[in-house]
């Protein structure tokens, strides 16, 4: 990965979709991975091994299959962005004001996490849940079917 700037972020996601091929929007996302200048937030690795390895009503993976899935084809093209404690401090104190409730507070991390690594555009399966809290001057929310 180049030293530039990230300037595209994915969340959970898009990351769950592009590495399992039995998901519906598995042949949008997998060519996201694929991108140079990619960022996302340190939890979605916790949250792409939770779901590939849970199988959430579907066939799980082999945990470490998920793991190793996630080291050969997630790690090595993306930077990983952490937030600090005050970010999530930041985060929780704000979600009042954004309505963000409940579940919906990881995917403000996200959105977050992409602010912070100064992405241009988040990539993600949940277009309306991240367009109901993000403000102006935030990334620009797509829908993996609509990459340029």
């Amino acid at each position: 990965m180049s030293a530039s700037q990230p300037r595209t972020a994915l969340d959970s996601s898009v990351l769950i979709a592009a590495l399992r091929d039995t998901e519906a929007h598995h042949v949008e996302c997998l060519p996201l991975l694929a991108r140079k200048q990619l960022s996302v937030a340190a939890h979605a690795l916790a949250e792409t091994f939770s779901m590939l390895s849970s199988g959430q009503g579907r066939q799980y993976l082999a945990p470490q299959l998920v793991a190793a899935s996630l080291k050969l084809s997630v790690l090595p093209r993306v930077t990983i962005t952490e937030l600090t404690t005050d970010d999530y401090q930041q985060a929780i104190g704000e979600a009042h004001a954004l309505g963000v409730r409940g579940g919906a507070i990881y995917d403000y991390l996200h959105l977050k996490a992409a602010r912070k690594a100064q992405a241009k555009r988040l990539y993600t399966l949940n277009v309306s849940d991240f367009r109901a809290f993000a403000r102006p001057g935030d990334p620009a929310i797509l829908h993996p079917a609509d990459a340029p």
